[in-house]
This record gives C-alpha cells, sequence and structure tokens, in this order.
C-alpha cells in the first residue's frame, strides 16, 4: 500500500481521508463543519486536527502515511504552497502560505491543488476516465472549474491554473464577475446562477415544483431544488436546466476545439441532473462545433462522486513527493 491523505476544503465541509494510491481505496475518512465565518486561523486549526485524528484512529504507525494533499476552491500556487485567492471562502484568505503551516504542524509533507484539478486526477486514473489518454473535467458547484489531461499528461499550466473553465466568457457584454472579467460561464450555469433562475420563476407566480418543494420560501431555493422538480416532471424547472446547458455546452466546444479531447467528465452536486444537462450540451456541441470530429468525444458523468476530490488530492501529494 503507498498510503497519503487527501483533504477537500469546502466552503461548508472539511473533508479528509486516508487513500490507497496504489488502489484508489479510502481506508478511513473524517469530516466536519468548516465554519469558515470563524476565521482563516480557526479553518486551518480544523485541518490539522483532522489530520491528526486520521493518524491516530488508522492503527497504523504515523510513519506509513507519506503525505498530505489538499484540494482548496481557489488559486493554490502549487509551486509554492501559497493561497492566492479563495473565492468562496469568507476571512482574509489572500497569500495565505498554508502548505508551509500544514507541514510545521503535521509533520508531513504537504502539497496543494485547486480542488476541482485533484477531481480530474482522481477521475483520470480511477474513475469515469480510466485509460483516456485526453481528457477535460468540469465540476459545477457553488462555481464552476475544471482540469486537463492531454496526451497521457496531467496538465496544469503556470503555477497550477489551467482548467478555469468557469471563467469562459460566454456572454461577450454579460453581467460583470467576481474575478474582474464580464459573461463568465459561472454568472449563467454555476449552482447560485440555477438558483436564482428559479428564484425568479417563484416570484414572478409561475406554476411549478420549484416553490412547493420549498414551501415557498425564497431562501431555500438552491441548485438541487431545480434539479429535484426537474427529476420529478416539471417543465419549468426543465427549461432552466436546458439554458445552462446550452451555455455549458457553449463553453464545452470552444474547450473541444482547443484540447480535442477524448472524454468530457462532468462532476460537482449539479451533475446529479444527468440527462437534463448532458442532452443540452450535447445538442449544443454538435449544433456549434464542425472543426473536430464530435461524433468520437464521449461526454460522461464523473464516477467518484464526492470521493474524487480526496482521492485526487491524495495522489497530488504521491506526485509532488516522487517528483512526477
Amino acid at each position: 500500500m503507498s498510503l497519503y491523505i487527501g483533504v477537500d476544503l469546502g466552503g461548508t465541509n472539511l473533508r479528509a481521508a486516508i487513500a490507497d494510491t496504489d488502489t484508489g481505496q479510502i481506508l478511513h475518512q473524517r469530516k466536519c463543519p468548516t465554519l469558515a465565518t470563524e476565521g482563516q486561523v480557526a479553518v486551518i486549526g480544523r485541518i490539522v486536527e483532522l489530520i491528526e485524528e486520521l493518524t491516530r484512529e488508522c492503527g497504523m504507525p504515523a510513519c506509513e502515511i507519506k503525505g498530505v494533499g489538499i484540494g482548496v476552491p481557489g488559486t493554490p500556487d502549487i509551486d509554492t504552497g501559497v493561497i492566492q485567492f479563495l473565492p468562496n471562502l469568507p476571512g482574509k484568505w489572500l497569500n495565505v502560505p498554508l502548505q508551509s503551516i500544514i507541514e510545521e504542524k503535521v509533520k508531513l509533507p504537504v502539497a496543494l491543488i485547486n480542488d476541482v484539478r485533484a477531481i480530474t486526477l482522481g477521475e483520470w486514473i480511477f474513475g469515469a476516465g480510466r485509460g483516456c489518454d485526453t481528457l477535460v473535467c468540469l465540476a459545477i458547484g457553488t462555481g464552476i472549474g475544471g482540469g486537463v489531461v492531454v496526451n497521457g499528461q496531467f496538465h496544469l499550466g503556470i503555477g497550477g491554473t489551467a482548467g478555469e473553465f468557469g471563467h469562459h466568457v460566454v456572454e461577450v457584454n454579460g453581467l460583470p464577475c467576481g474575478c474582474g472579467g464580464r459573461g463568465c460561464l459561472e454568472l449563467y450555469a454555476s449552482g447560485p446562477a440555477i438558483a436564482a433562475m428559479g428564484v425568479k420563476e417563484v416570484m414572478h407566480g409561475h406554476t411549478t415544483r420549484i416553490g412547493e418543494l420549498v414551501d415557498h420560501d425564497l431562501n431555500r431555493i438552491e441548485a438541487e431544488v431545480i434539479v429535484q422538480a426537474a427529476l420529478e416532471g416539471d417543465a419549468i424547472a426543465k427549461d432552466i436546466l436546458h439554458r445552462v446547458g446550452t451555455y455549458l455546452g457553449i463553453a464545452v466546444g470552444n474547450i473541444l476545439g482547443v484540447i480535442s479531447p477524448q472524454k468530457v467528465i462532468f462532476g460537482g452536486g449539479v451533475s446529479r441532473a444527468g440527462d437534463f444537462l448532458l442532452k443540452p450540451i450535447v445538442q449544443t456541441v454538435h449544433e456549434r462545433v464542425h472543426v473536430i470530429p464530435v461524433e468520437k468525444v464521449e461526454f460522461v458523468l464523473a464516477e467518484l462522486g464526492m470521493q474524487g476530490g480526496l482521492i485526487g488530492a491524495a495522489l497530488w501529494a504521491k506526485r509532488r513527493r516522487e517528483g512526477q
């Protein structure tokens, strides 16, 4: 066995697991609330506690754990281990040397990676991308992230920033984005964007399961509610997901023209919508992309679910330790 700890720093929960990076098997797993509003120091303390709990409870000497990989929902510099910016966590997460802080506390090598790049690595090695030489992965949740594998190489770009598909422009004169741009995909196809479309429909008084599922409490409308309404056959919810899928299809079409992958993998919480998203994505791609053989591209859902980021983070720690 080759044991590493993978950590997922989420906006709601912190999750950590000991993974056998030879097989992709999760051996032990722990989670706790992130409670990000308590501040950076408190969150880092909880990460350390999770790692220490795992090493105590696994029944193995701590020396058998070879390193820790941490997936973060922002822009960590993979070379320096510094978090440059965390967009979805409150507080000041600017230029935080998380890698060195955690290494000092847990006395293990630590490597940082963007959370969706971690999912991409996990899916490529042990999930929906097994055996594939060239692929892209998109995770659709609070934001939209991505990752890229090209010709059998995990492609990370400058400082690990390759794969920021959520900031592809899909509306030239669109809404301003928190990244500083305008018309970014995240504004039209992320979880909050889907929720906002649902709120608008309910506020306009349209008859829809969206409102019924939350007793018409607008504050409880989230992307998962729209997905559930669509799964129950609600026409308005299905129309929202069709619009979202069309925007995703525009972005995916642009990606295909650059990378020409064998597979496009979709993960994240919103991917539970399945064909309600996949069908308009594929339809839009076929309508817009004519310079590569689109019929040879597979569009699939991620296989590893919530485990993908943990396995991928552990794999990343292994790669960094072994110089891959």
